[in-house]
């Protein structure tokens, strides 16, 4: 009997679907094993064979370890919000949810067919009221929320409220926006309207000016991550910098924690280090500068108070407040030109571009430690986010102050003995401190002769007794924008009244997304929930009527803007734990069980973003008591990229033909040519299906094609995955043609799961016939006999198995996917060799192979008499007894020159080795009647026989 794999894996697709085989309910008699998938966006173009690899990956191992006895939760959705559907609505008219419901039913249809393991009593989609309820429940909670920086924890809003009220600002530990100090008499003072403003510093969810990408084109701010050269990933329309009012999350409170964390947890180390580096921790001091003749002072933070002496220069981000305050009028239009360019440059470009561009204010600064005045430039290579926005230069030892420097020839003060400046900054942190006060300077402060660190001490010690500064922390993690002017994106619960935000009642969520009939912007510039025309609240029905009624006094506008794609990943693996609960976002119950995700696969575009922000979404989770563990994601896989393999035609460039002539692989250096792309689906092990391109080209239906042994060889290379090169693999393609099993297998041998490597689909042969020849160890692919017996295993069989078993259990904990396929390949090569129709040692490999090829297991499994899934069958032993060697095989050489393999007992002596090596046939040939002078035993390597030539 033949290998049928449509038959077969339709067959248990659809057992395993009627007998919900991957359901998961909370069961206290097992160790629980949560393990997930970043969930995917349902894009339109579907799936192709580079997104399943993490699916394919982390299912062997949900598998594997069900095998062991674990309870495993495996659940998938969708990250249904985006810009994309968006856009085609803008285009098209059709709703974004018709076109989500499209692409999700292609995707599910996609993933079935690929055999996962998924429990789908748990998918979750962004879009769906039930599952956003939850997001907008959170948000509400860090509206209600801020940070105690002395209890490093979220606290209620109403507990700082109740200090204000009786100490004002006096005592007052929270993480905020600014430094705010005021009485309790004053708070008390204020109007409710002053109240709620001055609130907002220190709210976890505030709204605050900010900079932005704004990109006109398509109407909303965009993330650093899709924006590449100025310009949107998607549509490719400018972007520019700009100041906007925008809800932001306060994630920079738990840097320190988000810090922390990562020592707790089992991820690689580059990806910690990534997340290190965002976070930016860095101790310094704060240092106050007096601006001349203007009443206006600014703050810069420095790691290196040691080198205040070294300061020739200040320098400002070019969106800082203090631009305006600074700027001479003489000087004001060239610095108001600068500001304009700058705006066409994201954070991003201006961190790596090494240009030094800037503008002089005209004013100066007075250096607090010697009075000297010290000129102020804008420039774009100091951002407004990090620190204050302006910096103290000390050119002589940053390398971009050295840069800016050296363009407008500004001093550079050399402070480290030794140090040579003359070709570029001497950045070395270690050294004996000069120059300080530096010629020309006074000042009460003197570090020459202390080394760097002793100089640091003693400036910052310096800086708060003098009451110049302080010393203080600072990290470079942002807070987190999180307001978006689009349409397809999660509703804020907020209505505004007086012009400041309340949240609605939580017991009327979820604020449902309106139906609006265009998806743009409205004339007046609002996001395009302004069309909608049911949109406002009444606070005393409780909710949403008529934007008419907004008059009445009970009725009030509702935001406008939605929630930007990481609202809804931030928690989606807390939600998969208990997902029909009405009652809350996860039960404590569902929440103790499972506590947090055991094993997180995905792609490392996701190292820092999504990372840090489910990270900081969890641990304010965890401090209002909804999750149990403060950290979502305790081991981290990233799984590298497929890369495309791209197929060229070569078409010649020649006039003369009448017609268009190709001409094939090895002939083409023959000819003047053009490579042509051409579709990897109509190629097969780079060989052209001719008539299948005439098709797919018709302009090349007279094409002549010259031929080597009768076949059209197409040339090939590897290039990013993508419709544009035609090397875009539709797994539904191979699963038709070599199954899913075939795909799984192949998608795995190709490398180790977390380096990149290209598709190569001429290789998946291979895969296939080794899955012919393990069904050949059952079935008599001719008569259709089942094999498998009672016979007894011989010593070499049981050698074989059961250091597969071995293998296969370590290679899989250590995600070495590819060389357990390859372990498959040589046990079955041998067991084929023998003959093996050993009942209980084909069942042990059916169990060994069933996570990464399930369908044929599942198959086999039941053929040999089982009636429970594979999948719940018992992870084998392997018995080490079996595997000890009973011999050696040694190589014998003559005057050191090997010529044979000789095999002997185990435990056979030197003396033994040496009779049986003499006495042989083969040795006498070599030896041949000469004086033998010794014989040199190397345990269990080699004999080498020495005589006389």
């Amino acid at each position: 009997m033949d290998y049928n794999h449509q038959q077969i894996e339709q067959r248990w697709q659809d057992a395993w679907r009627e007998k919900q085989a991957y359901l998961t309910t909370i069961d206290n008699a097992k160790q629980k094993f949560y393990i997930l998938n970043m969930f995917p966006y349902p894009s339109g173009a579907g799936l192709h064979v580079g997104h399943p690899l993490g699916y394919i990956a982390s299912d062997i191992y949900a598998r594997y370890q069900r095998q062991q006895g674990k309870n495993v939760l495996n659940p998938m959705g969708y990250d249904a919000y985006g810009l994309p559907a968006e856009q085609y609505a803008i285009q098209t008219g059709q709703h974004p949810a018709i076109t989500t419901e499209q692409n999700i039913k292609r995707y599910r249809s996609q993933l079935d067919r690929i055999g996962f393991s998924f429990d789908w009593s748990r998918e979750v989609r962004t879009c769906d009221p039930k599952y956003y309820h939850w997001t907008q429940w959170a948000f509400i909670k860090m509206m209600e929320s801020y940070y105690d920086t002395e209890a490093k924890s979220a606290k209620p809003i109403s507990e700082l409220i109740a200090h204000l009220e009786q100490n004002g600002t006096t005592g007052l530990h929270a993480a905020e926006s600014e430094e705010l100090r005021f009485t309790a008499d004053e708070w008390n003072a204020m109007t409710e309207k002053e109240k709620q403003q001055t609130l907002m510093n220190w709210r976890l969810a505030y709204l605050g000016e900010t900079m932005v990408n704004w990109c006109a084109g398509l109407g909303t701010v965009l993330a650093n991550d899709e924006v590449v050269d100025g310009v949107s990933v998607r549509g490719g329309y400018p972007v520019v910098q700009k100041k906007m009012r925008q809800w932001c999350l306060r994630v920079s409170a738990y840097a320190q924690r988000l810090l922390d964390g990562l020592d707790t947890i089992d991820w690689s180390e580059s990806l910690k280090e990534t997340q290190r580096n965002w976070i930016g921790r860095s101790e310094g001091a704060e240092v106050v500068f007096h601006v001349k003749n203007n009443d206006t002072t600014f703050t810069i933070f420095t790691t290196r108070a040691d080198t205040m002496f070294g300061v020739t220069f200040m320098v400002l981000a070019p969106e800082s407040d203090y631009v305006k305050q600074v700027t001479l009028e003489e000087n004001r239009q060239a610095v108001e030109n600068y500001i304009e360019a700058t705006k066409k440059k994201t954070e991003r470009d201006r961190i790596s571009d090494r240009t030094m561009t800037g503008v002089f204010t005209g004013s100066y600064a007075i250096h607090p430690l010697t009075g000297q005045e010290i000129p102020i430039w804008v420039s774009d290579y100091v951002l407004a986010g990090y620190g204050t926005g302006a910096i103290m230069a000390v050119p002589a030892h940053d390398s971009r102050d050295y840069a800016f420097a050296k363009q407008f020839s500004l001093p550079i003060i050399p402070l480290i003995e030794g140090a040579d400046v003359s070709e570029q900054s001497y950045d070395a942190k270690e050294g004996i401190v000069m120059n300080s006060p530096a010629e020309g300077q006074t000042s009460k402060l003197v570090l020459n002769g202390l080394t760097v660190k002793e100089a640091i001490a003693k400036t910052k010690k310096f800086v708060e007794d003098e009451g110049l500064g302080r010393v203080k922390v600072n990290y470079r993690l942002r807070d987190a924008i999180f307001s978006r002017q689009r349409y397809w994106g999660e509703p804020f619960p907020i209505y505004y009244k007086d012009g400041m935000p309340y949240a609605i009642p939580t017991h009327c969520l979820p604020l449902e997304l309106p139906d609006i009939e265009t998806y743009q912007p409205t004339e007046t510039g609002e996001p395009p929930l302004g069309h909608a025309k049911c949109w406002a609240w009444d606070t005393q029905k409780e909710q949403v009527v008529d934007k008419s009624l907004i008059d009445n006094a009970t009725v009030y506008p509702l935001e406008l803007n939605t929630m930007p794609g990481f609202a809804g990943s931030s928690a989606y693996y807390l939600r998969y734990m208990d997902p029909q609960n009405d009652n809350a976002l996860v039960g404590k119950e569902a929440d103790d069980y499972w506590q947090q995700v055991d094993l997180y696969v995905g792609g490392s575009e996701h190292a820092t973003g999504h990372l840090i922000y489910s990270r900081y979404w969890n641990k304010f989770l965890h401090d209002i008591g909804v999750s149990c563990k403060e950290e979502p994601f305790k081991k981290l896989i990233n799984q590298g990229m497929i890369q495309g393999r791209s197929n060229f035609v070569y078409r010649v460039n020649d006039e003369q033909h009448d017609v268009p002539v190709f001409v094939s692989l090895h002939l083409k250096d023959q000819y003047n040519t053009t490579p042509i792309h051409v579709d990897v689906n109509i190629v097969s092990n780079d060989i052209l299906d001719i008539d299948a391109f005439r098709n797919w080209r018709p302009e090349y239906q007279n094409a002549k094609f010259i031929l080597e042994d009768d076949k059209y060889v197409c040339g090939w290379a590897i290039e990013k995955m993508s419709k544009s090169m035609f090397n875009v693999v539709n797994p539904d393609m191979i699963v038709e043609k070599y199954g899913a099993d075939t795909l799984r297998l192949y998608e795995m041998f190709l490398g180790p799961v977390e380096q990149s490597k290209p598709w190569d689909t001429n290789g998946i042969d291979g895969c296939h016939r080794f899955l012919k020849k393990f069904w050949a160890l059952f079935y008599d692919t001719r008569s259709g006999e089942f094999l498998p017996d009672n016979s007894e295993p011989t010593k070499e069989q049981l050698k074989s198995v059961h250091s597969l078993v071995k293998k296969v259990t370590g290679d899989i904990e250590r995600f070495s996917y590819n060389t357990a396929i390859s372990a498959f390949m040589i046990c079955v090569n041998e067991l084929s060799q023998s003959h093996c129709h050993n009942k209980e040692l084909l069942k042990m490999i059916v169990v060994t192979l069933a996570p990464f090829a399930p369908h044929i297991c599942e198959e086999l499994w039941h053929a040999l008499g089982e009636e429970t899934f594979v999948i719940d069958a018992q992870w084998p032993k392997y018995n080490e007894a079996f595997l000890a060697e009973d011999s050696m095989q040694l190589t014998i050489s003559f005057n050191g020159k090997a010529r044979y393999q000789k095999e002997f007992p185990i435990d056979a002596d030197n003396a033994t080795i040496q009779e049986s090596t003499l006495a042989d046939e083969r040795s006498k040939k070599y030896i041949d009647g000469k004086q033998i002078i010794k014989v040199i035993i190397v345990p269990k390597k080699i004999v080498n026989i020495v005589f006389k030539p």
